[in-house]
């Protein structure tokens, strides 16, 4: 492959640019306050840090990933894309996102394993069944919301009842928000399953639109904002207490936790060499052709950036 071919900032000017928002790890270009432009780079975040490099091919996956999931939602819940003129690029309605995530956990994994472990049995005011083990299917999903972090900051965990005192979100809007949740979690464990695989955790993202409709915005059932797990064996391997085999980017989160680095203060983040960054990109590509179904067909890396404008440019002409 060619060496580390990445795009990790973008610089344009697009006619009746706005602004840009830079986050962390896509840019979203405001054009003339109506339609975003959405760019996924190959920047990488672990623990709301952003990797010092970027992961050939992460924008590309992770762009085609979403935008394949919102077209495979879009009859149950309404959502922001408009089009995909780059394989890193998708186009849509400006909206005023809310400044919430709603995580929704079919298992308890991650965070909520780590929370377990250290004694909580309440997870944003969410309690958790005594005797469950890591990886064990919660009896229902659980929705366990997060602020929505500045680059730089860390998302933290909130429940229902502070975003309604808070008022960070009116309740007959969250309503909405979690009934639009429990049913995209629902789709998209339907299509996890066709793929053998368990979609464990995964988060949402919504804005409204001018006109006051609340739309599914940012990525979604991608392995950046999900967890999997493969479904040959998940039980056999709970019995008999060993990791699952999952499919998210939770292999990167280990592999910086062994090298002595969780986000911390004081912490630096260890030297990534080129080898394991080619196999990080591989592991991407494997988690986009198990997740989808399809094989990865990389895009012209000889020049993103050109690429990316030119491709822009013509999607914005009149």
């Amino acid at each position: 492959m060619l060496k580390l071919k990445t795009i990790t900032d973008t610089n344009f000017n697009f006619p009746n640019q706005k602004s840009v928002y830079k986050g962390k790890v896509r840019e979203v270009y405001n054009i003339n306050d109506e339609q975003l432009v959405m760019i996924a780079t190959d920047r990488l975040s672990a623990f709301d840090v952003v990797m010092p490099k970027g992961i050939p091919y992460k924008g590309q996956i992770l762009n085609q990933i979403a935008t394949k999931m919102m077209k495979d939602t879009e009859d149950i819940v309404p959502n922001w894309l408009v089009a995909t003129p780059d394989p890193n690029v998708a186009v849509g309605d400006l909206c005023e996102p809310f400044k919430v995530e709603m995580v929704i956990r079919g298992y308890m994994s991650g965070h909520a394993s780590r929370e377990y472990k250290a004694g909580k049995r309440m997870l944003c005011g969410v309690p958790m069944p005594e005797g469950m083990q890591e990886n064990d299917k919660f009896p229902e999903p659980i929705i366990t919301p997060a602020t929505k972090a500045e680059k730089g900051d860390h998302d933290e965990d909130i429940s229902r009842e502070d975003i309604l005192k808070r008022g960070v979100v009116s309740e007959e809007d969250y309503v909405i928000l979690e009934d639009y949740t429990r049913k995209l979690f629902q789709r998209g464990t339907e299509i996890a399953s066709k793929r053998g695989l368990i979609l464990v955790d995964t988060k949402y993202e919504f804005g409204k639109t001018k006109d006051g409709k609340i739309v599914l915005i940012d990525e979604i059932h991608t392995p950046d904002s999900s967890r999997y797990f493969y479904a040959d064996g998940y039980q056999e391997r709970q019995d008999r207490g060993e990791a699952q085999k999952q499919l998210s980017k939770e292999f990167v989160r280990q592999w910086l936790i062994a090298n002595g680095f969780q986000g911390l203060e004081g912490q630096t983040v260890p030297h990534m060499t080129d080898d394991y960054i080619e196999s990080v990109s591989e592991r991407y590509i494997e988690l986009y052709e198990n997740i989808t179904g399809e094989t990865f067909v990389k895009a012209d890396v000889s020049d993103i950036q050109s690429r990316i404008e030119a491709n822009v440019l013509e999607y914005l002409a009149p």
